[in-house]
C-alpha cells in the first residue's frame, strides 16, 4: 500500500506549512491595498496610521500611540504609512521601523520591528524586533534611542 504523504504542520499554526493563517491573509490584502494607494499617489500616511492606532485594543493603542509620537520626536525625518496594516515609518521610501499590534497575529505581545533599513547594526548580530507589554520611561528612552541611531 502506498502511503501519501500529508503536508507538515508547523508549531503554533493552524494551518499547513505552505499555507497562510487568515490573519496573515489580512495583513497580505492590507499590504496590497497600500501598494495600489501608493502607485496611484493617494491618501495620507499620517492619517492612515492614525487610523490604523485607533482601530487597535485599548493596551496595544495606548503603546502604539506613545511610539507613534517617540519615532516623531526622534526623527522627524521620517515618513508615517501603513506596512501590511501596521504603523510604520520610512525614510526615502523603505519602511525603518513599525509597530505590530498583540492582536494583529494573536500573539501575547506587541512588538517594535526594524527592518534592514535602519542602522542598527552592532557587530555580527543585533536585535531587529522587541516585544512589549508596557512601556516604562525607561522603555520610551531606549525607543527614542533606537529610533534615532536606526535613521542615523
Amino acid at each position: 500500500m502506498t502511503q501519501t504523504k500529508q503536508p507538515a504542520k508547523s508549531a503554533g499554526r493552524s494551518t499547513p506549512v505552505e499555507g497562510w493563517t487568515d490573519e496573515e491573509r489580512a495583513a497580505m490584502k492590507e499590504h496590497a491595498k497600500e501598494l495600489k494607494k501608493a502607485a496611484g499617489k493617494k491618501g495620507d500616511g499620517e492619517a492612515d496610521v492614525l487610523e490604523k492606532i485607533a482601530e487597535m485594543p485599548d493596551s496595544d493603542r495606548a503603546m502604539a500611540e506613545r511610539i507613534h509620537a517617540i519615532v516623531k520626536e526622534s526623527a522627524p525625518e521620517l515618513t508615517s504609512r501603513t506596512w501590511y496594516g501596521m504603523p510604520a515609518y520610512a525614510k526615502d521610501g523603505k519602511v525603518v521601523c513599525f509597530f505590530q499590534s498583540a492582536a494583529k497575529f494573536k500573539a501575547r505581545y506587541a512588538t517594535l520591528g526594524f527592518n534592514d533599513a535602519a542602522n542598527l547594526d552592532d557587530g555580527a548580530m543585533w536585535p531587529t524586533a522587541f516585544a512589549l507589554t508596557k512601556l516604562t520611561r525607561a522603555d520610551e528612552k531606549r525607543i527614542a534611542e533606537l529610533v534615532k541611531k536606526a535613521v542615523s
